[in-house]
């Protein structure tokens, strides 16, 4: 009995130092996602960047870091996900360096959009070696509810911590702090992570060139297109250019062997209305993140570190509202709470479209979009 527990100790133990591990890398690319925005005023005004500059400072990473999710996986799938994930670290470690050395805009954009390759390599390997860590379901669900908890927490806290970074020790610190969370991970991960074995499957390459080139020229028409005119000839070739490989993209999936999605998963209609639905609100989130960071700080005259402070009771209200829908699914089904809380922060948003201004009160403002996240 003695040695049967101790065994079982060392096990648990050795999960959640894989746990650990794992979370360090997903950690980072998650406060990546977030913990930019708040930097963004001081990043403009060091480094002389325009609007949109500082939109690709933002959109970039999460650009490559899309647009290769997939590839990233497969990759996974065909060398060994312990491979990829210590690579996808070591690559945005590197990044990072690079991101913090800037000397102007577009030294930190190229960083940026490395620094989503890596994230985009090690984020689905880390999932794939979570789940190969716990055989047994009920450790593995256990195991993914505290993952989940991690990433929202992350997100939550990410413009709070971006603003303490700042204020202390500028905007570069932002990219500093992945330097050493990075190489304990690289460490931890060499030594403790199992060795994954890749399978002889075959990556649709030009499948994912395609889909990246889809997004990289729809993000520069919608992110150049209001410095250069909507009617601008550059802006219509790379609306063009995106539309043309989209559907060369389609083209290509309907006739790979191996396609990137498989059309059978789109022909189950909650899983299609699952991913739109989170398209929106990825879309919505991520995008009125960036907004309402410039506004506090532009319109408001917030410090970067006190932008960080209001937005964290915005910020914070998604691990409530992850906790209390725990609950609540239990009661009721998912469709219905889903509508009914679409619809609240539908109201809401349309209600700061018209009331938002320069002079809106902060209190009002926590209020709503905390209420609005919070559904």
């Amino acid at each position: 009995m003695k040695n049967s527990g101790s065994i079982q100790e060392s096990t648990s133990s050795t999960g959640i130092s894989v746990l650990i591990v794992l979370a360090l890398g997903f950690l980072m690319a998650t406060l990546d996602v977030t913990v930019v925005n708040v930097a963004m005023a001081d990043m403009k005004n060091t480094l002389s960047m325009s609007l949109s500059g500082v939109t690709w400072v933002v959109d970039g990473y999460i650009l490559t870091f899309a647009s290769l999710l997939l590839a990233g996986g497969a990759l996974a799938d065909r060398f060994g996900s312990k491979t990829i994930y210590i690579l996808g670290l070591a690559v945005f470690v590197l990044a990072s360096c690079l991101c913090a050395a800037s000397i102007n805009g577009q030294m930190l954009i190229a960083g940026r959009l490395i620094q989503g390759i890596g994230a985009a390599l090690f984020m689905p390997s880390s999932l794939s070696l979570l789940a190969a860590s716990y055989p047994d379901e009920r450790a593995r669900a256990r195991m993914f509810g505290l993952w989940a908890a991690l990433v929202s927490a992350a997100s939550a806290l990410g413009p709070f911590i971006g603003g303490v970074l700042v204020e202390l020790a500028g905007w570069q610190s932002i990219f500093l702090i992945n330097v050493p969370i990075g190489a304990a991970a690289l460490i931890s991960a060499y030594r403790i992570l199992s060795r994954v074995p890749g399978k002889s499957s075959r990556v649709n390459i030009i499948g994912h060139l395609l889909g990246m080139m889809a997004l990289g020229f729809l993000s520069y028409a919608l992110i150049q297109g209001p410095s250069a005119g909507w009617r601008s000839p550059v802006i219509l070739v790379a609306f063009t250019a995106a539309i043309l490989a989209f559907v060369l993209f389609l083209l290509r999936e309907i006739s790979a062997k191996a396609p990137i999605l498989p059309a059978s998963l789109y022909k189950n209609g909650r899983f299609s209305a699952a991913q739109f639905i989170g398209f929106l609100l990825n879309f919505a989130l991520f995008g009125g993140m960036f907004m309402l960071s410039l506004f506090l700080q532009e319109a408001g005259g917030a410090s970067s570190f006190m932008a960080g402070v209001e937005l964290l009771p915005m910020m914070a209200v998604f691990v409530i509202g992850n906790l209390l829908f725990a609950r609540l699914a239990n009661r009721f089904e998912a469709g219905q709470l889903m509508f009914v809380s679409m619809a609240v922060s539908c109201i809401i948003a349309l209600l700061l479209f018209v009331l938002i201004s320069p002079d809106f009160p902060y209190w009002q403002l926590a209020v709503l979009m905390s209420v609005m996240n919070l559904c």
